[in-house]
């Protein structure tokens, strides 16, 4: 089963149940595919939507660090929740012990000694773990190990 007909069948059983966060929470999701593959005039395939609900997980996570500033519990509540519904539908984080084994292969394959050589790391990396780690978490860790 797909990530789309996965969020699909998750929405007719949220819909059935009566769950409104479900419900909002993927309806949000299924329009921000829908949004980019209108725009891009293509169908998004598993790979292709992985991208789009990191990005909709990292948009809540932006927006409960300004509602903690805003000392608004209910709405980090709320928030988490939503987090919690859209990483369902996304593979699992990878340990970092694996992407540093990773990081370190590629540095060792591109003969990266600096943190100058960072892009020369990234692409190397990144088409590897894409969806199993976010961007942040990679840069860090290659940040990390140039820096030794």
């Amino acid at each position: 089963m797909t990530i789309k007909e996965a969020l699909d069948v998750t929405l007719k059983e949220s819909l059935k149940s009566g769950d409104s966060v479900t419900k909002t929470t993927v309806r949000m999701a299924l329009a921000a595919i829908k949004q980019i593959e209108v725009d891009k005039r293509i169908t998004l395939d598993d790979a292709g939507i992985i991208p789009v609900l990191q990005k909709e997980v990292k948009n809540r996570r932006e927006s409960i660090a300004d509602a903690e500033k805003a000392a608004r519990p209910e709405t980090v509540i709320a928030l988490e929740k939503e987090i919690s519904i859209i990483e369902k539908f996304l593979p699992k984080e990878m340990d970092p012990a694996e992407l540093k084994a990773i990081i370190k292969k590629a540095i060792a394959e591109t003969g990266a000694a600096a943190p100058s050589d960072m892009g020369k790391v990234m692409k190397l990396v990144v088409p590897q773990v894409q969806g199993r780690a976010s961007g942040d978490t990679i840069s860090k860790a290659v940040r990390e190990l140039l820096a030794i």
